[in-house]
């Protein structure tokens, strides 16, 4: 037989007619359900305290209050826990929900092993980076991607951390659920985990690669801004497709119809993770520490790591706009997806208007970053029943999202105002040097935004340890 004539179109699915793709997550079973709930403990855990870091670092930068607080060193140790905590002990966090939710369901007691041992690590690593700031700060740099407390604690704290992320990485790649040979929505959408961890393994080569090959003899600023750029870029792959899983669950769990295939998702999903094999091509073709090296890294994310966001993008906003009547546990969940499409489109256009060192760009991460942090709250609201607690419902929860998304949205604006006016990044009090009303109002507005988003971001943790414990209630009445 011809073999061209048993190929098809890859569908668009767009026929009123079409059965419609369920892009839904994995479902729990009894054996990974308490290894995933540990996961989601540590992330909340992580939250809390950021926020408790944060408090202290938005008033460092706010006008009037600032002068209360000592600023140079107390706001930088501050700074580097609290960007630690809430982006990367998070994100790893519920990656490591996700992917063992995406692990094969009966799991050997090697695999149970590997998996407990990854996340008392990073728990540990988490623990120690939090108390290091307190008992030995040392100098703090405030390095792209992973920012560095330069003390033997916290050195020691990130390398715990990082043993556990890479061991969770690798259990992630050695047992992964099958995607099914028919192909449909769940399994484009375990595609896409899968894609998620081999981004996460190639992030961790190219951490790998550059300490080995970048000179400890640097000055502390400059070898850790190396050290990290590279591995830091392709985690940014990682985390753009969990974004994307969840918008496509969330939408789905909404009532929404996807007008798209699960091939035409899949295919997206592995556009969007092509590009983190330039990884370690710029590896092999410029050396570490060159202007070439740091440069071909930034344009392989900006280029090949947003080419899939848009048509994707596009398809949640026709699945779900039109909604109507949703259920009262189905608001907070489209609430986080739209504030977390918001977030990352508002972050994206203002990285466009970048031009030198200042607080713009600050504004470009926050509303990227926060995005997918907004994405990644909502799919926590959404497993929160398979784990085996309530569903999150009410006001509170639907307010949660847009109060954190708002305020993260004047927060960014408020940076931008003052980043035109030259108002640089990473310090704080007199060190701004605010020469005129219109900058200290462009701080105000991002101290006010600030504060705002610190409250939603605690709200978050009350909507889920309610939920928690709303179900606990439940079972010990029964």
């Amino acid at each position: 037989m011809n073999t061209l004539t048993t190929l098809r179109p890859l569908p668009l699915d767009l026929r009123a007619d079409a059965a419609p793709a369920r892009f839904t997550l994995p479902q729990v079973s009894a054996a990974q359900r308490p290894l995933a709930r540990a996961w989601l403990v540590l992330g909340l855990a992580a939250l809390i305290g950021s926020g408790l870091f944060s408090v202290l670092l938005v008033l460092a930068r706010t006008p009037g209050i600032n002068a209360w607080l000592p600023a140079g060193d107390f706001f930088r140790v501050a700074l580097v826990v609290h960007v630690d905590l809430s982006v990367l002990v998070w994100f790893v966090a519920i990656a490591g929900l996700l992917w063992s939710l995406n692990l094969r369901a009966a799991p050997s007691r090697a695999a149970r092993a590997c998996g407990w041992l990854a996340l008392v690590l990073a728990a540990g690593g988490a623990l120690s980076m939090a108390l290091a700031a307190f008992v030995d700060p040392g100098e703090a740099i405030m390095a792209n991607y992973v920012p560095m407390l330069d003390s033997a604690t916290f050195r020691a704290a990130v390398v715990e951390f990082a043993i556990g992320a890479l061991l969770l990485v690798g259990l992630s790649l050695r047992r992964p659920a099958p995607v099914g040979a028919a192909l449909d929505g769940a399994g484009a959408l375990r595609f896409g985990l899968h894609a998620s961890v081999v981004a996460g393994a190639v992030a961790l080569l190219a951490f790998a690669w550059s300490l080995a090959v970048v000179p400890r003899a640097l000055p502390a600023k400059g070898y850790y801004e190396i050290l990290f750029w590279g591995g830091g870029h392709a985690l940014q792959f990682t985390w753009t497709l969990l974004m994307l899983v969840g918008w496509l669950a969330l939408a789905q769990a909404c009532g929404g119809r996807i007008p798209l295939s699960p091939r035409i998702v899949l295919l997206l999903f592995a556009l969007a993770l092509a590009g983190v094999f330039g990884t370690p091509l710029t590896y092999l073709m410029h050396e570490v520490g060159t202007v070439e090296h740091r440069d071909m890294h930034t344009w392989g994310m900006r280029f090949g790591g947003g080419l899939a966001i848009l048509p994707l993008a596009l398809a949640v906003l026709i699945a779900v706009v039109p909604l109507r009547g949703l259920q009262p546990t189905q608001r907070p969940l489209r609430a986080a997806l739209l504030a977390s499409m918001l977030l990352f489109v508002a972050g994206g256009l203002i990285g466009l208007t970048i031009q030198g060192s200042n607080v713009k760009i600050p504004a470009h991460y926050h509303g990227c970053i926060v995005g997918v942090t907004l994405a990644l709250m909502g799919v926590v609201f959404h497993l929160l029943p398979r784990l085996g607690w309530q569903a999150p419902a009410g006001r509170l929860a639907v307010a949660q999202p847009w109060l954190y998304g708002v305020g993260q949205l004047l927060h960014i604006v408020g940076l931008v105002w003052s980043g035109g006016y030259g108002v640089q990044r990473k310090v704080a009090g007199s060190e701004q040097v605010l020469r005129s009303a219109a900058e200290v109002w462009g701080m105000g507005l991002m101290g006010m935004g600030g504060l705002l988003a610190i409250v939603g971001g605690l709200l978050f943790v009350v909507v889920v340890l309610r939920a928690m414990r709303g179900a606990a209630a439940g079972a010990a009445a029964r």
